[in-house]
């Protein structure tokens, strides 16, 4: 049969071809990235390569040393990018290259600013970096061979990018790929030794693979004086082909672990903030972690990505899944290296190894005093960490007991002393301004903080002046359930059980308290009887100074704080409706309690107290009309 024969015609996936049209279309102006990318590519092929070699106890440089060549053809203009990695087969060419299962793609497509050079750094990022080869080429043309395979299994994929590619079966005598780009004509100064050189050295220096170029004249002469058997004498090494974190610290640049950053992350921004230490002792390993500055756009997928990369003796072994950083800190990007871990180590060795769980908790204790520091020495860089991954730290308070003291340390909310929405309180800035014998630091969960911040819970405090805090976001609740107390004092929500401030010393507000439940007894009484099913309980209010009615609930109440995960916030199984007792309406309740309208005035209290929460009526309708209605009484009561 012939090649023509074999030739197998496919479509782009839909998001392909758009994905496609932006390169050629608008990324004209950051053309260089498309080596980035190819190189970061081939760069990983043969890090799998590594870890499928390393599972079958196989050595993975058996079959010569791994590397990455870039190499050119003025005469037929191409820009050649080749890897030993671990190649395709014909199904992961299709995958691969044809398609873009994973979300991702939507993603990226999403992200898009318009701003050219913004939207290039996107690129990596979102997994789609192979088809940045058609910034520079109009047609590119990929030979791989899937270690494994014979040699008459590799395939030749082919694409102009008009919407469609072809494969059809080759022969390769060694494994990996071979990435072709036939160049467009206006891009023809690509086709330059010293260009692509100052390419990889601005983009990719900080690749542990060599990478390879053919020596220019001249060079060959003096890499054949060179004792290395790294490169043949007609190829030099372009980049320092080292892995950034085993060299001294003095010896690296900030832009230096910048790079390197983006490369492991895929991220187009800078860290936020970084550390680097080697530790020795019992156990000997080098931790080299960054914290982004914004999120990646998986960080809430059911299951994402964990950002640390584990190495053994600087062989990339895998991917963390859980064993290196917790759940709470998977925002974390880095590069863990073991001296002590067996090459061939198993995620089944890491889950039960004695030496991961003394790595773990030094790398988290690591990543939470730069956290520390960072949140002491730069607030408005901290600011910007919070706004980013503040929900997910709170996690850390229900998942991590042994440093739940330090993550408590690192929390941040919104309160009544805030100028703001902003969540820019820490508990230790709260307990530092507590009022003169107040022993409890006072929550208060809503659905949002700006909810919270006009709850009628709040009135009383605000009056004497007492901070609040306002949490709003899902994880709130569960973290005040794992988070008693804080410097000795315990965390009391304001919607709770009444508001005892006894121990402020107010001794006229106690008095008062004593007189208002004598004077509104009767109408407490008659109120219950009127919301019978509806409220478990109602009493005089000492937390209200505005508003005519709010509901509480007598103690813990996991349904009522679960609202705002639960699809929204819900009246406590067991309400109480508290009344204040300086309100006209509720006075004028007071002086008759025997109006005919009293059952009626009783729902509306109860029902507008349930808006308060942020929570809906059961019978918004009916609740209308029974307002509408009371409202005509009183006009016809009011003398004409």
């Amino acid at each position: 049969m012939s090649a023509d024969q074999d030739l197998e015609r496919f479509g782009f996936q839909a998001e392909v071809v758009q994905i496609l049209d932006l390169m050629i279309h608008s990324l004209y102006s950051n053309k260089e990235i498309f080596l980035r990318e190819l190189i970061s590519n081939a760069s990983d092929a043969i890090d799998r390569l590594r870890i499928e070699k390393l599972s079958s106890h196989e050595l993975p440089e058996d079959d010569g040393p791994l590397q990455i060549v870039v190499s050119y053809d003025a005469e037929a203009d191409t820009i050649s990018i080749a890897d030993n990695g671990i190649g395709m087969s014909r199904q992961e060419v299709i995958d691969n290259l044809g398609t873009i299962a994973k979300s991702g793609t939507r993603e990226f497509l999403k992200a898009l600013t318009g701003d050219e050079s913004k939207d290039a750094n996107l690129i990596g990022e979102f997994g789609v970096g192979f088809y940045s080869a058609f910034i520079v080429a109009d047609r590119v043309t990929v030979r791989t061979r899937r270690a494994g395979l014979a040699a008459d299994e590799a395939v030749l994929w082919e694409s102009d990018a008009k919407g469609e590619y072809t494969i059809q079966p080759t022969e390769l005598a060694g494994t990996g790929t071979t990435v072709v780009l036939h160049l467009r004509d206006d891009d023809k100064d690509l086709l330059n030794g010293h260009r692509l050189r100052t390419i990889i050295a601005k983009y990719s220096d900080h690749i542990s693979v060599p990478i390879l170029m053919p020596a220019e004249p001249g060079q060959a002469d003096e890499e054949a004086d060179k004792d290395t058997d790294e490169a043949p004498a007609e190829f030099t090494t372009v980049n320092r082909a080292s892995a950034l974190w085993t060299r001294p610290q003095s010896e690296i640049s900030e832009q230096e672990y910048y790079e390197f950053y983006r490369h492991i992350s895929n991220d187009y921004t800078d860290p936020l903030a970084y550390v680097h230490r080697k530790i020795e002792g019992r156990y000997e390993y080098t931790l080299l972690l960054f914290i982004p500055t914004h999120a990646p756009y998986d960080l809430w997928l059911a299951r994402p990505r964990h950002g640390i990369r584990l190495h053994v003796r600087r062989v990339f072994i895998m991917e963390d899944d859980g064993q290196l950083m917790p759940s709470y800190l998977r925002f974390v990007r880095g590069v863990l290296d073991s001296a002590d871990l067996p090459l061939n180590v198993s995620r089944e060795l890491l889950q039960s190894s004695q030496l991961v769980a003394s790595i773990q908790n030094q790398a988290v204790k690591t990543v939470l005093r730069l956290l520390k520091d960072t949140a002491e020495n730069d607030a408005a860089k901290y600011a910007t960490f919070w706004s980013a991954f503040g929900a997910v730290l709170k996690e850390g308070i229900v998942e991590d007991y042994s440093n739940r003291d330090a993550i408590a340390q690192l929390l941040r909310f919104s309160s009544t002393a805030s100028s703001g929405t902003d969540q820019d309180v820490s508990l230790p800035d709260y307990v530092g301004r507590m009022k003169e014998g107040q022993d409890k630091i006072y929550y208060l969960l809503a659905p949002t903080s700006q909810l919270a911040a006009g709850s009628p819970h709040l009135e009383i405090f605000r009056k004497k002046g007492i901070e609040v805090l306002l949490l709003g976001e899902e994880i709130d609740n569960w973290l005040v359930n794992s988070l008693p107390d804080f410097d000795g004092k315990r965390l009391q929500s304001v919607a709770h059980g009444e508001a005892d401030l006894s121990a402020l010393g107010d001794d006229e507000d106690a008095e008062a308290r004593e007189k208002a439940n004598s004077d509104f007894a009767v109408l407490t009484d008659k109120l219950k009887e009127a919301l019978d099913g509806k409220a478990f309980e109602v009493r005089v209010s000492n937390r209200l100074t505005d508003s005519p009615a709010c509901i509480v609930t007598g103690g813990p109440d996991l349904g009522f704080n679960l609202g705002p995960r639960t699809g929204g916030p819900t009246v406590p199984a067991q309400p109480v409706l508290e009344i204040n007792p300086a309100h006209p309406l509720v006075q004028r309740l007071n002086a008759n309690p025997d109006d005919p309208h009293l059952a009626d005035w009783a729902n509306v209290l109860f029902n507008q107290a349930v808006l308060t929460l942020g929570a809906r009526v059961d019978d918004p309708a009916g609740f209308v009309t029974q307002l509408n209605e009371l409202l005509v009484s009183l006009a016809q009561d009011e003398p004409g």
